[in-house]
């Protein structure tokens, strides 16, 4: 009892669920109730406040014990009449973009979103948690938007008829004031999380499932009816943001070394095969801008977040589930 408090409540709004277990024997349900929540659906925390009597008492251990949930029903399947307004939309779109986020990381549907990507043809964005979803190599890729984006991404967004949001939230670091971004741009939005679309920004066709199964569905609705939308003029203005405005920085004139050149450099010589993990600030967005991103989850940062202190207990995590690849922290010198 001692330092006592009601942790179960504090931690309640910011949770996906909090668990209290009065009863020794109700431990290994509350247990795999809490791994279930946490891992299906849109990922999150969920705490298991055990009480001190619990914790001392003696009971009987079930495994697997039967989990009920009735109120937990995460849908991953998308609606099929939605799936098909989504591609007559992009049929009939001039100006599309695809703002990518971390559910397509999450869901694991990077081929998937490579593959609808090239058939539909499209600029691609990919936001601070989406980095190497889709590779920054590719032609269509005009990197990262928002608050610290490049000039074609945020560009492309605020210019877009149609955006094809995948995964994302329309996160303040991505829009700015709301209601100015993308004005004239119509919203398909996919996310597994009901309760994110339509929250910040009206969804025109809303589509609650899981990015990749929702991704096959719409390859397969697009190549059936054809609806490839033409973007002559699109990729003209596109293309020419990004010979106008390149990604760049100042160099000093000192004889010391920018920190980005650092940072770039950390990438060239390791390469996409590795692994980079970032604290919170400026040298997380110069590693998220400056390291060039082939694949997914080779890019670890805390996102919304913004843990301080997030890069070395991450990258050692990461070296010790790959250790064959190489792994580096970047750190500013608050977070370290």
């Amino acid at each position: 009892a001692f330092q006592e408090a009601d942790i179960v409540g504090i931690t309640m709004p910011i949770t996906k669920h909090s668990f209290l277990v009065t009863k020794a024997e109700d431990v290994p349900v509350a247990i795999a109730s809490a791994v279930l929540i946490a891992t299906t659906g849109r990922p999150g925390p969920v705490l298991v406040d055990i009480t001190k009597d619990a914790q001392n008492a003696k009971a009987p251990f079930v495994w697997p014990p039967k989990v009920d949930l009735p109120g937990f029903k995460p849908v991953t399947k998308a609606h099929g009449k939605q799936i098909q307004a989504a591609a007559q939309m992009i049929g009939e779109s001039k100006k599309p973009v695809f703002y990518v986020g971390g559910g397509v990381v999450r869901s694991g549907a990077h081929k998937e979103l490579l593959k609808l990507a090239e058939l539909v043809g499209a600029p691609v964005v990919t936001t601070l948690m989406a980095r190497g979803a889709f590779p920054d190599s590719h032609k269509q890729n005009l990197g990262m938007p928002g608050m610290h984006g490049t000039v074609p991404a945020v560009t492309a967004l605020q210019k877009a008829d149609l955006l094809i949001t995948l995964g994302a939230r329309f996160d303040d670091r991505v829009t700015g004031d709301a209601k100015s971004f993308a004005p004239n741009a119509k919203v398909i939005h996919v996310d597994i999380d009901p309760a994110e679309i339509g929250k910040i920004r009206f969804a025109d066709v809303p589509i609650v499932g899981d990015a990749k199964d929702v991704i096959v569905e719409l390859i397969a609705e697009i190549s059936a009816g054809k609806n490839i939308p033409d973007m002559k003029e699109w990729w003209q203005f596109v293309n020419g943001l990004v010979e106008r405005y390149p990604l760049g920085y100042t160099h000093v004139e000192d004889g010391k070394l920018a920190p980005q050149h650092v940072i770039k450099r950390i990438g060239e010589l390791s390469g996409p095969e590795a692994i980079y993990a970032a604290g919170v600030g400026q040298h997380q967005m110069w590693s998220a801008q400056f390291i060039k991103y082939e694949r997914p989850n080779a890019w670890l940062n805390s996102g919304g977040a913004g843990t301080m202190g997030y890069s070395v207990p991450a990258a050692m995590g990461a070296k010790v589930g790959q250790p064959d690849r190489l792994v580096w922290a970047i750190d500013g010198d608050g977070c370290f």
